[in-house]
């Protein structure tokens, strides 16, 4: 995973919903748990937690996700979550992801998603305020 930005990381347990037909994680988790780790992230590791960005009246709307999956959690399993944000735009934040079984530390998914902040009074995107940019910058 190629950053400029810090790598924060957040531990998960696999949950008994989590698990499809095939007996292992449904491919719509590891996205659920990608944004687990950014609501984690965002207010452990960046102080900023998703409720100030309500509170101002915006919210961070995912435009693109991309996930390549490597090998399967399954039930029982703890995944370590990796995100780092590797590009900054004026209206977007690209966050690039792993997904590593934490047993073994093998990557079982691993992607991007940008996230484009939006104005929740009229639905248009917005750009990001300098502070916001300061705070993602690390």
């Amino acid at each position: 995973m190629e950053t400029p930005h810090s790598i924060f990381e957040t531990v998960l347990r696999v949950r008994p919903d989590d698990i499809d037909m095939h007996q292992h994680v449904h491919n719509s988790r590891y996205l659920d748990y990608v944004l687990a780790a950014r609501v984690d992230q965002m207010e452990r590791c960046y102080g900023m937690a998703m409720e100030r960005f309500f509170e101002s009246g915006c919210s961070w709307f995912v435009k693109t996700a991309h996930i390549e999956h490597r090998r399967a959690l399954r039930l029982g399993d703890s995944a370590r979550v990796r995100t780092s944000i590797s590009e900054i735009r004026k209206r977007e934040v690209r966050v690039v992801f792993e997904i590593l079984r934490l047993a073994d530390g093998r990557v079982s998914a691993e992607g991007y998603c940008e996230y484009t902040l939006v104005d929740l009074g009229n639905g248009r995107p917005k750009s990001i305020p300098e502070e916001v940019i300061l705070k993602y910058s690390v």
